[in-house]
């Protein structure tokens, strides 16, 4: 078993890793297209002694050679949104914030290459490093796939973490070995078309929006009748516009919406049923519909086996507090699982959460914060989990 206490080295780093979190931080951005993010990894990986490529919209390198491949994979991106954090390193755009926590995600990977680097000779296989844009909108995942992540050399395995704000105590890693870590998500755009008119002469009209009311409605009987009670299944209409005066009836109106599961055969049908209601709804009432999937990730099932490999070598750092939590399933979604499907993966809860006021509000939140405690956690845990379980795989 290797014998490098990567966690007093991570600690020993943790202001290097601190400094990386706060840069992220301040120059927040969203979406698929990061130029600082990018930089930035680029410009401190080539410093740690790697090579970096760009892969897609993100970044890759890898240490140590043949072997088995393990991926470690951070999502860089943040939310657009103001910050409201009183942070004196917070983003200043009044735009975007990282108010999810992947600045974290970042700085620890950008550590634990560091790690790997000084301790490659000790690397039985590969380590593939993933730093992801647009992990927010559902697409970074996709884009560094179609960009060969996976590729050249073929991965056999991944780990990711996620950092947790509220109210947790510091050590605190939370795991699912069994079902769903996290759900589906599948968001849409129904676009309703029907025959504008005067207010006064509905019968010259075909109302897009009664269309839209009657297409809402019908959508929740989905989740009443038609879903299994067993299963964990959402539907929800976060927006509905329409018209632009109150004596006109409208040529058009939309729906947009997400649904969400824990189980793969739920999601199939949820998904078929909301197109098919939709489009009978709308010739019901004589009006037709154009459907978008504006996002498509399945349930996060992480492989037993592997999850549970990762949580014995998680257990062997000296992390004061280090406590285990299995079964933790969550209803908001994650892109990793577009990973997931493709190769046995594994994804956890890190606790990166205070246990005073400033604990109050979660993720999400324009005022949330982070503690720093959990950098040398994080770090420590990619680094010696690679290494070790590149150990225990190691071909003969």
């Amino acid at each position: 078993m290797v014998n490098v206490n990567f966690y007093e080295r991570a600690l020993e780093l943790k202001d290097e890793t601190v400094a990386n979190r706060r840069y992220f931080h301040t120059n927040a951005e969203v979406g698929l297209n990061m130029p600082k993010a990018q930089a930035y990894v680029m410009q401190k990986l080539k410093e740690y002694g790697l090579e970096p490529q760009i892969c897609g919209h993100g970044v890759t390198a890898t240490l140590g050679s043949g072997g088995k491949v393990l991926l470690l994979r951070a999502d860089m991106d943040a939310l657009p949104m103001p910050e409201e954090s009183g942070e004196p390193f917070a983003c200043k755009t009044g735009t975007e914030a990282h108010a999810c926590g992947h600045d974290f995600h970042a700085a620890m990977l950008l550590t634990a290459a560091m790690l790997l680097r000084e301790n490659e000779s000790l690397l039985k296989g590969t380590v593939k490093l993933m730093f992801q844009p647009a992990e927010e909108t559902f697409e970074g995942s996709k884009d560094m796939l179609e960009a060969g992540i996976l590729e050249n050399p073929p991965v056999d395995a991944a780990l990711a973490f996620h950092v947790a704000a509220g109210q947790l105590p510091e050590g605190l890693f939370m795991y699912n070995d069994k079902d769903a870590m996290m759900f589906s998500v599948d968001g849409f755009k129904i676009t309703i078309y029907g025959k504008g008119a005067h207010g006064a002469y509905p019968q010259n009209s075909i109302d897009p929006i009664n269309i839209g009311v009657h297409i809402h409605l019908a959508l929740q009987e989905l989740i009443a009748r038609e879903s299994n009670p067993s299963d964990a299944c959402l539907l929800t209409i976060g927006q509905f516009q329409a018209g632009s005066a109150a004596n006109i009836i409208p040529e058009t109106a939309v729906l947009q919406g997400t649904i969400r599961t824990n189980k793969r055969e739920a999601r199939a049908l949820l998904v078929r049923r909301m197109k098919e209601v939709s489009e009978k709804t709308a010739e019901v009432y004589g009006g037709r519909v154009e459907i978008e999937m504006i996002s498509e990730v399945p349930p996060l099932i992480c492989d037993p086996g592997l999850t549970r490999e990762m949580v014995k070598y998680i257990r062997e750092l000296p992390v004061p507090g280090l406590t285990g939590v299995p079964g933790t399933s969550s209803s908001a979604s994650e892109d990793f699982a577009v990973i997931a499907e493709k190769v046995p993966s594994a994804f956890m809860y890190l606790s990166a959460g205070y246990l005073d006021e400033r604990g109050s509000c979660n993720a999400h939140n324009p005022k949330v914060q982070f503690n720093e405690a959990v950098c040398p956690f994080g770090t420590a845990a990619l680094a010696h989990c690679a290494v070790r379980w590149l150990e225990e795989h190691a071909e003969a």
